[in-house]
């Protein structure tokens, strides 16, 4: 399933040959934020539903990974870092003003799954991580000749990342092998990674229409004031 793995989406590709602008690096930094920030809340939602204290002692890990503690910041303020790396204010990343209705709405139904759905099979959709070192791992390789207006002070998430990606696969895997062992609940756990992929190939789709199509949502509708936005709001 690598091969529909968000790396191989256009923007993504792009993205990692240096051929995007600022404007659309940055707005893959201010909407992957919305996720970011969004990663403990499912993790919380997992640990809600699981029984299982042993699993739960190894799982509220990824929380403290993204929220932080005492003497470690987490990894949501490292995006906030790179956000201001790529010129961003933490202001406009945190009160997610730039965030696409589509990348939002893909987000949201991520942590909705993670609420409802088996705790198993909300963990293992986690397996997407299988592929994030790799990625993250090329970014610190390739961005600084690529993009050499990004201070690199910004790349400490993907540098933490890649430890922390593969321990927490390891543990992904190891439920997943553990719960899903005939083969309806193998085709099951497929069914659960190929949404997970969808999900944030649907991000990226909302993405390359707004930065690269520049056709952000609304971009063919009248502007505010126009005798048709006055018509519309009479309607």
């Amino acid at each position: 399933m690598e091969r529909f793995y968000h790396i191989h989406h256009p923007f993504h590709v792009a993205m990692n040959e240096g051929g995007l602008d600022r404007e659309a690096v940055r707005g893959w930094v201010a909407n992957r934020f919305y996720y970011q920030i969004q990663i403990p809340r499912k993790d919380a939602a997992i640990l809600a539903n699981c029984p299982d204290r042993e699993v739960r002692r190894h799982w509220i890990q990824r929380i403290l990974d993204h929220d932080g503690r005492e003497g470690d910041e987490g990894g949501i303020e490292a995006w906030l870092r790179l956000g201001e790396a790529v010129g961003l204010t933490r202001e406009e990343v945190t009160d997610l003003r730039h965030v696409l209705p589509g990348v939002r709405f893909a987000v949201d139904a991520y942590v909705r799954f993670a609420r409802t759905a088996p705790w198993q099979e909300a963990a293992a959709s986690s397996l997407t991580e299988l592929f994030a070192p790799t990625i993250h791992q090329k970014r610190l390789e390739n961005w600084p000749a690529l993009y050499p207006w990004i201070d690199a002070e910004g790349y400490g998430y993907f540098r933490r990342r890649l430890g922390e990606a593969r321990r927490d696969v390891e543990h992904g895997l190891q439920i997943t092998l553990d719960t899903f062992t005939t083969a309806a609940g193998q085709a099951r756990a497929v069914e659960v990674l190929q949404m997970k992929l969808d999900i944030l190939w649907t991000m990226l789709d909302a993405m390359w229409m707004a930065y690269v199509e520049k056709k952000p949502p609304y971009y063919s509708s009248p502007p505010a004031g126009s005798a048709d936005d006055g018509e519309r709001s009479g309607s």
